[in-house]
């Protein structure tokens, strides 16, 4: 091979450029392999340089380590974000390559007894009282953290440890990857418009445009062909909508069995996963993985499993009678169905219910959420809590998608102080499902842009709505804007955060099961009237939501509030189960674990084929293993949090910028810096309330346990 081609020629490389916004429109697979290498390469000598030169001060320990730690992420970050949002099999292989050299550095780092001992010899110094609270979190959860990456087992269990750490990155990737190409397997022609009677315009469009996509370049939304696939919008409106019940039931039988079969099957990634997790907790002293994981969190085993139970207690009647006015509610239609309702049946009965009950239909309701308008009135909203302005800032960064929006955020003086991405529509071929936030690039005062003021941070946002459908906006459900506001929450607390420390900057540093309390709290301001009113116009002919439509909302909003809640603690129990009481390899199967908690947790037990573990990638490949639980939390924090704004009074301007000023100040500007626990307390005044949380959703009194 010529030495001057794409893979040697290190000059030319995107991944090797000094850049604050990273290159996402020139970064190619062909980038990657030797990208990676050449900076794992550099980053290794900087190590071994700090290493020998090491003191326990900020200048000769934590700056250096810094510098090393946020390169790789930055890096790393902008190579796997394109894998989530444009991939390719090119990518992923280059990806699966290299993955085990970073990890082999990260735990280089992680174990380095150098930088240890530097650490905790800041801890035992005269000095440590002097030391700012961010400073002192720093050298706590880097002792911690050193501790849980083997920094002090004896050489040969170091290595085991280190083999399965490479092994468990890896099992992360492919599960993943497995999950992603069975929701793409799926498609579903339909010629006949029998077939689809319910379904609405906007999901028909859809459903045309993927097949023009698939090849039928004649479809149309009203005569078709159309193809239903398994991604979000896709399979959520044939579930709430379709009248073929024979339509719902193959559909939903496709999504609970993804990556459950043939050579995507997932199963035998759960059990090497839960097995190596448990072998590494043990390595390291612990009896279970779930402690482990808890060790770097606010909760432990028992607390998690008592707050889940006491919201679970208070759920259960709540659920019964939901199922029990869904049942009547059947026979009063006359539905076959009624006396046997299945699991494809209780979305698409609900939303009957709830449009006979409140008035309201989810589809009717879309053609006054525009993408923009809502973009809109969720800036209104952060200016007046805030005091931010958020303005358009397309071509001031390189973006991996003509779709993609990118935004500046300034304070009052109109100075820059952040800057975000915005990528909100599904594509199933190359993106993967669901919605996020991550950082690209955070706070901090060791990477300063200008010599003086510390680096500003630079967020992304993505989500998987409805595309535009011919020359129509983006027309999102109600839980579609709920999902902007909330991934909009994490943004805030990365992009607001004041904090310089970049190891504890924004969304760094906090402990896990508190991360989602601004996320959660921002949601609660879609029911806000005012909120609502300037984001609700109809995008044709720019009237307002009906007032009586508000008001139904506002009274849908605890509709089966506690089946919901039941769904949501079914996931976080059975993610608490698996890591602390499960045994890989002994008499129950991962799937009896799930079908046991299903007893407790949900009304009408799972189907056997339900194999929903098998696409469970919040704890099976992102952070959240032993940390599902953590939007229960979150929730209990943000419901407390929001009663705040209430109890200050929602009609009163003053009092809501007062109080939205004191939680920038406090949860968003933190960061990382300060105990989160601490920093609820400073901004509420007292500890956290479950009840804030029930009487939120409507189910206070707590109910009898089930």
């Amino acid at each position: 091979m010529s030495s001057t081609t794409a893979e040697d020629n290190l000059q030319e490389n995107p991944l090797l450029k000094d850049f604050y916004f990273p290159p996402f429109d020139a970064i190619e697979a062909k980038h990657v392999r030797p990208g990676i290498r050449a900076l794992l390469k550099k980053l290794e000598s900087e190590l071994i340089e700090l290493e020998k030169t090491v003191e326990p001060t900020w200048p000769k320990l934590v700056d250096p380590l810094e510098k090393i730690i946020d390169r790789l992420t930055v890096v790393w970050g902008a190579v796997n974000h394109l894998k989530s949002v444009k991939d390719t099999p090119e990518l992923r292989s280059a990806i699966e390559e290299v993955q085990p050299e970073k990890v082999e550095f990260e735990l280089k780092l992680g174990q380095s007894k150098a930088v240890y001992n530097a650490f905790k010899a800041i801890g035992e110094s005269s000095d440590w009282e002097a030391l700012s609270d961010a400073r002192k979190r720093i050298v706590e959860s880097q002792l911690k953290e050193a501790i849980l990456n083997g920094v002090s087992l004896e050489d040969d269990k170091k290595v085991q440890f280190n083999k399965f750490k490479q092994e468990l990155a890896r099992l992360s990737q492919k599960f993943e990857e497995n999950v992603l190409d069975a929701t793409k397997k799926f498609e579903k022609l339909i010629t006949d418009k029998k077939e689809i009677e319910g379904m609405p315009a906007s999901a028909l469009g859809l459903a045309a445009q993927t097949a023009v996509s698939k090849g039928h370049e004649n479809a149309t939304a009203e005569n078709g062909p159309w193809v239903i696939t398994l991604d979000a919008p896709s399979f959520m409106a044939v579930m709430q909508h379709a009248r073929n019940r024979a339509l719902r039931e193959e559909v939903y039988r496709a999504y609970v069995s993804r990556a459950s079969s043939g050579n995507l099957d997932n199963t035998a990634i759960i059990d090497q996963t839960l097995k190596l997790r448990l072998e590494k907790a043990k390595l390291l002293g612990y009896n279970n993985y779930a402690e482990v994981s808890m060790a770097t969190k606010m909760a432990t085993v028992d607390k998690a499993e008592e707050l889940l139970e006491k919201l679970r207690s208070a759920s259960w009647n709540s659920a019964v009678q939901d199922m029990e006015d869904l049942k009547h509610f059947c026979q009063t239609q006359g539905a076959p169905e009624s006396n046997d309702l299945k699991h494809w049946d209780i979305n698409f009965w609900s939303e009957r219910l709830r449009e006979s009950k409140f008035e309201i239909n989810e589809e009717e309701l879309r053609p006054y959420f525009s993408l923009p308008k809502v973009m809109g009135g969720l800036f209104i909203l952060a200016k007046m809590l805030f005091g931010i302005v958020v303005e358009l800032a397309d071509g001031l960064a390189p973006v991996w998608n003509k779709d993609v929006r990118f935004y500046c955020v300034k304070d009052s003086s109109s100075s820059p102080i952040a800057y975000f991405y915005f990528d909100p529509f599904s594509r199933p071929s190359e993106k993967r499902g669901g919605a996020w936030m991550d950082e690209v690039v955070g706070r901090s005062r060791v990477f300063s842009l200008d010599g003086t003021s510390p680096r500003l941070p630079v967020a992304q946002m993505v989500c998987n709505q409805m595309p535009p459908v011919g020359n129509k906006p983006s027309l999102m459900t109600f839980r579609e804007v709920e999902t902007v506001f909330h991934e909009f929450g994490h943004a805030l607390q990365h992009m607001l955060t004041k904090q310089d420390e970049g190891l504890v900057a924004g969304i760094r540093g906090i402990e896990w099961d508190a991360v989602e309390l601004p996320s959660q709290f921002m949601e609660n301001w879609c029911y806000h009237r005012d909120t609502l009113m300037s984001i609700a116009k109809h995008y044709e002919t720019g009237e307002c939501l009906p007032e009586d439509i508000y008001r139904k909302l506002l009274a849908a909003r605890t509709f089966r509030a506690g089946s919901l809640s039941l769904r949501q603690l079914r996931f976080a129990c059975v993610d608490l189960e698996l890591h602390s009481k499960y045994v890989p390899g002994g008499s129950e199967s991962i799937y009896d674990i799930d079908q046991r908690v299903s007893k407790r947790t949900q009304v009408i037990p799972p189907i056997p084929e339900d194999k929903f573990l098998c696409s469970f990638s919040h704890i099976f490949a992102g952070g959240y293993a032993v940390g599902y639980y953590s939007y229960k939390v979150a929730e209990v924090l943000s419901a407390d949090v929001f009663s705040a704004f209430e109890d200050a009074g929602l009609n009163d301007d003053k009092a809501v910028k007062e109080t939205g000023h004191r939680f920038r100040e406090t949860i968003l500007a933190l960061g990382g810096g300060k105990a989160p626990l601490e920093v609820f307390v400073e901004f509420r005044g007292r500890e956290p309330s479950p009840e804030a949380l029930l009487r939120h959703n409507g189910l206070l009194p707590v109910s009898a346990s089930a």
